[in-house]
């Protein structure tokens, strides 16, 4: 099994809370990870095994009964009704770590989490592999605000792994699922399809009434062209032949089964009006990719997806970091009415860390102008800037703005 960070997280929440919930979507590798690290001492139940479901719904009792705890329900989301009964038995003995359930993000399950576990339970996610992971440096026990003040720490020599365009074009192009990721024999395009296909029948289904599923493919493709974008519910709705009410209802039902992440922006008061709208990113460069029809490595990095996509992958490390970790990302972008922008703001501790994301093989000075610009109305309040590019090493750019390999951010 690929060493993942969250593992040290549920080991945590498990010390402290009776229960323990690790949701996230479909093939991330919930189940492996639970199962592979507390097999021996959970016993296993899967609620995806519709006798076992059909008892699970029948009589809650009873089935709670035959699987006590300590006991690791698998796949919850399909007995939600379940959680009432457990919430019984964790009031009668609140001993940490008994209870330990697994299942993709639905309506109904976090509903029920909410009205039932409230207080008694610790709600983690699980994302695709991020790159450490992939790698074999998943690194769960360092606090990200060690490493921010490490990568930000003006002219310290910060080692990575030495990485050519190839092996970025295959991050892109195959993201980080572990399936697909640890296999490199996997067909990605049938993954991928049928990854979508799955997703569709099983989780949108579950959460919202689709008459048409076409057009939810539709609306899939269409916001995954738009990922690394300013969003524009109008303007998709248009694309995609619905109501921007429909769009903002579909969009949440991304989010919820962290397929996307909003990225807000952030508001400080640095003078010019502020774009006010989210930009878009979808959180896995394999999916997105293969929704936007981009097969062939040479292509992608020469066509006019590359940069946006490059943008995602950095947007999404930080992300599968702070979640990885038990912790909301609190990222942001800046961008001001006039054109000036960041693509990534990382908040910690009242401080602000900007990046700015550039695929060029030669990063130049001017990359960090916007960097430069905000960093001067933001005034004592970051070290440095940094601009994220595919290269191997760091580098000093300009006067307060560093290079660093997009291969070794956290």
């Amino acid at each position: 099994m690929i060493p993942r960070t969250l593992e040290s997280t549920v080991r945590r929440a498990l010390r402290t809370f009776p229960v323990a919930l690790v949701t996230g979507p479909r093939q991330s590798g919930k189940t492996t990870l639970l199962r592979e690290r507390w097999g021996a001492s959970h016993r296993f139940v899967s609620l995806e095994d519709p006798d076992v479901r059909e008892r699970a719904l029948s009589d809650p009792r009873a089935f709670l009964r035959w699987a006590p705890p300590p006991v690791f329900l698998d796949e919850i989301q399909y007995a939600p009704s379940l959680l009432p009964y457990v919430k019984t038995l964790v009031d009668e003995d609140r001993r940490p770590g008994r209870w330990l359930l697994s299942g993709s993000q639905s309506f109904g399950l976090m509903q029920g989490v909410t009205e039932s576990l409230a207080g008694r339970i610790a709600v983690l996610a699980l994302l695709p592999l991020s790159l450490a992971e992939a790698t074999g440096r998943p690194g769960g026990e360092k606090p990200i605000g060690r490493i921010l003040k490490e990568l930000f720490r003006p002219g310290r020599p910060r080692a990575s792994r030495r990485r050519t365009r190839i092996e970025l074009a295959d991050w892109l192009l195959r993201g980080g699922y572990p399936e697909i990721r640890a296999n490199p024999r996997v067909d990605r395009r049938i993954w991928c399809a049928g990854y979508v296909q799955t997703y569709l029948e099983r989780d949108v289904r579950q959460v919202v009434r689709i008459g048409d599923l076409r057009t939810f493919q539709t609306f899939l493709r269409m916001a995954a062209a738009r990922t690394g974008q300013i969003l524009s519910y109008a303007d998709l709705a248009r694309d995609v032949g619905v109501s921007p009410t429909t769009i903002r209802s579909w969009l949440s039902v991304l989010e919820a089964s962290y397929q996307i992440l909003l990225l807000p922006p952030h508001h400080a008061n640095l003078g010019k009006r502020l774009v006010k709208s989210p930009k878009i990113y979808f959180l896995d460069t394999g999916l997105a990719s293969y929704l936007c029809g981009l097969h062939d490595p040479e292509a992608l990095l020469h066509g006019p997806m590359a940069g946006a996509l490059f943008e995602t992958a950095v947007i999404a490390e930080w992300a599968k970091a702070f979640l990885h970790r038990g912790e909301t990302p609190p990222l942001y972008f800046w961008r001001s009415s006039d054109g000036l922008e960041v693509d990534l703001l990382v908040e910690r501790d009242g401080r602000l860390y900007p990046m700015e994301a550039k695929l060029a093989s030669t990063v130049r000075p001017q990359h960090g102008d916007s960097l430069r610009r905000w960093i001067e109305r933001a005034r004592h309040r970051v070290p440095i800037g940094l601009v994220v590019a595919d290269g191997p090493d760091r580098a000093p750019l300009a006067p307060g703005i560093e290079t660093v390999s997009w291969s070794g951010l956290v």
